[in-house]
């Protein structure tokens, strides 16, 4: 018999799963990334001896990532190693007090008690609400196709009875009192591309997923993970191909044929799954004529998450008393996600995510230096910012109040800089309007409402990744690549 062949659009986590569960199921696999490396987000950039993971660090669910190992017979402790971060993530606020997150219970508590001992209980009940929500958005539907209405049906009424029409932040503050906490305990919907006052408080799950597996990292860097998943697949006979870009999705009487790359070459198959972001895919690389349901006026009324300004650099000595993860509130919270999401201008503050990888893995600086990078939330290109001109006075101002606020003496310590901007987003990642996230996860933009992870143009294709569900995050794209499997059957 001939050997079945799929082709797969983009070598990021949701790609690379989606490669991985194809060639369990006997296909033929060829894996194309447009860029010179693997990992799509998740590549990895090394300047003058640091390495530096160029996106997602916060590897949570680990499960997901060995069930792909599992598929084809292999340890996954043969090929990378992880390592449990404790605290889960620092939080810093404006007025110089500090929460550690952890999965440790008595801990959690001890730390809410400490800022605001009247909200102990509420915490309690937030947690068990979370715990809730988890059980149906996470473990019920986390990958489960929704490309029928009435898959979202058949869930409405769970998803009314948790309140899920209710945004994060509102949810947490029927909880939780303290303003401190609410914004500790609001903040993960960011990691997706959401504001907590805007995304719906489904994504409350993530709070229950950390607690329930824990946050880790893998030693190497992300990238490590990455570079696992590349050498499974080629143990397992996949080829993953760098530098050959998608041009085309060839469609034969509605179906696809193949993908035609940069060159011309056509590389034929009778399955295309495509990790690029849809509203690219769909509006790039098929036809008008191929794409009746997803004409460009629909396209356009999709809304695209927000965008990040990522800060990477290196330092010539260590601080020992930072944390791996940290995150730096900056004055104003709703105000500042207002500026992001719905006003899209560059506001004069700012909040930050802080990435210390040297703290759990020292090898990715040379000796006596420390590796970071810096993420801040930033209106999306829609906004107009002139990047050009922003870039480095932004980036002054994030490493000045960091050298404030958390890493004392930063400015003369630095040895090497660099940055990406919504700019990079939409040239180097085909992101539209430089998103970093795809859609927004708002209500109408999550499970049936989001891309649908089987395409209803063109038979045989098919959506990984951010833009189709679950949704965005490390384990919302591994997720997707499970609701791939389900739909072949």
């Amino acid at each position: 018999m001939t050997e079945r062949r799929a082709v797969v659009i983009g070598s990021g986590f949701g790609g690379l799963a989606a490669a991985i569960r194809l060639r369990a199921r006997g296909y033929g696999v060829t894996v194309l990334e447009a860029l010179d490396q693997p990992g799509g987000r998740a590549r990895v950039f090394k300047r003058d001896g640091y390495t530096f993971d160029a996106g997602p660090t916060v590897i949570t669910a680990p499960y997901l990532i060995d069930e792909l190992f599992a598929l084809l017979g292999r340890d996954p402790r043969d090929y990378f190693e992880l390592v449990s971060i404790d605290p889960f993530y620092r939080i810093v606020f404006h007025d110089g007090s500090t929460f550690d997150y952890s999965g440790d219970e008595e801990r959690l508590l001890a730390e809410i008690e400490r800022l605001s001992p009247a909200d102990v209980d509420g915490y309690r009940r937030l947690a068990k609400h979370a715990e809730r929500i988890f059980d149906v958005g996470y473990t019920q539907l986390a990958d489960r196709p929704f490309h029928r209405l009435t898959q979202m049906l058949r869930v409405l009424p769970d998803m009314v009875r948790l309140g899920s029409q209710r945004s994060v932040y509102d949810t947490v503050a029927r909880y939780i009192k303290d303003d401190r906490l609410r914004q500790a305990l609001t903040f993960e919907p960011l990691l997706v591309g959401g504001s907590p006052f805007r995304t719906t408080s489904i994504y409350l799950l993530i709070h229950w997923l950390e607690r329930k597996w824990g946050v880790h990292f893998a030693r190497g860097g992300t990238t490590s993970i990455v570079n696992a998943l590349v050498a499974l697949l080629a143990d397992a006979g996949a080829e993953v191909r760098m530098n050959a870009a998608a041009e085309e999705i060839v469609v034969r009487d509605g179906r696809v044929a193949g993908v035609r790359i940069a060159g011309g070459e056509v590389v034929e198959a009778e399955v295309v799954v495509s990790n690029a972001d849809p509203t690219f895919t769909y509006s790039q690389l098929l036809p008008p004529s191929a794409r009746p349901r997803h004409d460009d006026r629909r396209l356009r009324r999709g809304r695209q998450s927000m965008g990040l300004f990522v800060g990477y650099f290196g330092a010539a000595r260590t601080w020992p008393e930072l944390v791996h993860h940290t995150i730096v509130l900056g004055p104003r919270y709703e105000p500042l996600l207002d500026d992001i999401f719905r006003r899209r201008v560059l506001a004069d503050d700012f909040s930050m995510y802080v990435h210390a990888p040297t703290r759990t893995d020292p090898s990715l600086a040379p000796p006596g230096h420390e590796t970071f990078y810096v993420l801040s939330p930033v209106p999306n290109a829609v906004s107009g910012v002139n990047w050009d001109a922003e870039r480095e006075p932004y980036f002054d101002r994030l490493l000045a109040s960091l050298e404030t606020r958390l890493i004392p003496g930063l400015g003369e310590a630095i040895t090497t800089r660099f940055s990406m901007t919504p700019l990079e987003f939409a040239r180097d990642l085909n992101s539209p309007d430089g998103a970093a996230f795809g859609p927004e996860p708002l209500l109408t933009q999550s499970a049936w409402f989001r891309y649908h992870n089987k395409s209803p143009d063109v038979a045989g294709l098919y959506f990984v990744g951010a833009g189709t569900h679950p949704g965005a995050g490390v384990p919302g794209v591994l997720n997707s690549a499970k609701v791939l499997d389900r739909l072949l059957g």
